[in-house]
């Protein structure tokens, strides 16, 4: 038996950490300032946004918390570390969306059907503000690693509220210039379709990652006929691939070679395969004979599909024979 591994781990935790340091600066002094605006002016639309906003410093806040807990070596029981820290942090971000997006639409709904006065020229100056303080803040988290899950949480988050803001200042000038109060409700539930958006996208994405399924770029079945179509791989089976964290997949197979072949050479040609086709660095592989006379060697009651050279996949324990599977 032989085994291989590879590892690619190249985030920039320090720049990150500084970039949504920065961000969420901003985003607590212009929310305490617009709750104070958004109370005096009578503007759901303002306290929608300031809710946001709220979120959008817990958000990154738990950004960076995971991302300081991911840094953390291996140790106990804890063989990866705390890198699903990160997921639990973007699980988190767009549950907090989906409720929030509920709670606004229920809101917004009444607010249509009972107009409450509204200052306009106040939604509209400090609409117009946090467009810009937003704009800042979404700058600085693009420029962090957005293939963490974790990130792209809290950037969903400030980008929303950037949507949001733009609403808020079209909803102020509305109602500046026509007095239509309404406007200042519809563009809170605006935002919270938009939210509902962001926080479905989220939540579907972390819950992959924790039910370990392949990232959605890989095709289990195609990869594993693709490894089946490297010279002298007689089968393979146990075929799993997932991911560790956000833009760190890892995968690992049980591969059957033929008789006198080398299993080292040809262990590097399928790591080679995984990790310039599919980015699968982290790979974990164990590569044996095929032995026809002594099929229990090996796996009897393989997980998932069983690929072999002729690309064809049976379904496991008590699947019919595979005629061209050694185990059979």
């Amino acid at each position: 038996m032989s085994a291989g591994h590879g590892h690619g781990h190249a985030v920039n935790a320090a720049a990150d950490r500084k970039l949504l340091g920065t961000a969420l600066a901003l985003i607590l002094g212009f929310m305490a300032a617009e709750v104070v605006v958004g109370i005096a002016a009578g503007s759901l639309a303002l306290v929608t946004d300031a809710a946001h906003m709220l979120t959008d410093a817990i958000a990154i806040a738990l950004a960076l918390l995971a991302i300081r807990l991911a840094a953390r070596p291996p140790a106990g029981g804890f063989t990866y570390g705390f890198k699903r820290v990160e997921i639990l942090s973007a699980q988190a971000n767009g549950i907090t969306l989906l409720l929030l997006a509920a709670f606004f639409v229920y809101e917004a709904v009444n607010r249509l059907i009972h107009p409450p006065e509204v200052e306009g020229a106040l939604v509209l100056i400090t609409g117009v503000v946090g467009i810009v303080v937003n704009l800042v803040a979404t700058w600085l988290i693009s420029k962090a690693n957005r293939a963490s899950l974790n990130v792209e949480g809290a950037f969903q988050h400030i980008l929303n509220d950037l949507f949001a803001f733009i609403a808020t200042a079209i909803a102020g000038l509305v109602v500046l210039l026509t007095g239509f109060t309404r406007a200042d409700s519809i563009a809170a539930f605006v935002v919270a379709v938009l939210m509902l958006k962001a926080g479905v996208g989220l939540v579907r994405d972390s819950g992959r990652i924790f039910l370990e399924a392949a990232p959605t770029a890989i095709d289990p079945q195609a990869l594993g006929a693709e490894l089946c179509a490297v010279e002298g791989v007689v089968e393979v089976h146990d075929l799993h691939v997932w991911e560790i964290t956000s833009g760190e997949p890892a995968a690992s197979a049980h591969v059957l070679v033929a008789e006198g072949l080398d299993c080292h050479e040809i262990r590097i040609r399928i790591e080679k395969v995984l990790a310039e086709r599919h980015h699968l660095t982290h790979s974990t592989l164990q590569v044996d004979h095929a032995t026809a006379d002594r099929p229990e060697e090996h796996c009897s009651d393989a997980h998932g599909p069983v690929h072999t050279t002729v690309h064809r996949a049976v379904t496991g324990a008590g699947s019919a024979p595979d005629p061209a599977s050694p185990h059979h």
